[in-house]
């Protein structure tokens, strides 16, 4: 399963974005589960305007089992506020937070972005090793 942020959620699903091409392609070509969180989820939505027709896509595209939502418990929760206050300094938004809490939980380590900046910098806790993520996009 790969893990996918709130910018290609919103190129996926807005024709108009300048990496709506890239991103389906990817998505063509990823062959394996995606899921996101619904941090990500409540970004990609207020940037594709809840009443708007990319929207009703992302909306179709989750109910048809296209995109997997991680939901969070309270352990996760605390988990990604730690997260915030650890990389307070890049800074770590929420939505972030619950991606590498979502990987921590689910042993995942793949992502879908656009903006690799962070993801580098970011590290999953497995055990008593930190590992980087495996971007793709």
């Amino acid at each position: 399963m790969i893990l996918t942020d709130t910018g290609p959620l919103v190129a996926l699903f807005n024709r108009t974005d300048a990496a709506h091409g890239r991103c389906v392609d990817i998505l063509k070509d990823i062959g394996e589960p995606v899921a996101t969180t619904l941090p990500v989820l409540t970004e990609a939505f207020h940037l594709l305007g809840p009443a708007g027709d990319g929207a009703a896509a992302l909306m179709d595209f989750i109910a048809r089992g296209g995109l997997k939502v991680i939901f969070s418990d309270e352990n996760a929760l605390v988990r990604a506020l730690e997260l915030m206050v650890q990389y307070a300094d890049a800074p770590m938004d929420f939505a972030d937070a619950s991606l590498v809490t979502a990987a921590e939980t689910h042993s995942l380590q793949k992502i879908f972005i656009l903006d690799r900046g962070d993801f580098n910098t970011y590290r999953i806790r497995r055990g008593h090793r930190h590992v980087a993520f495996d971007i793709i996009g």
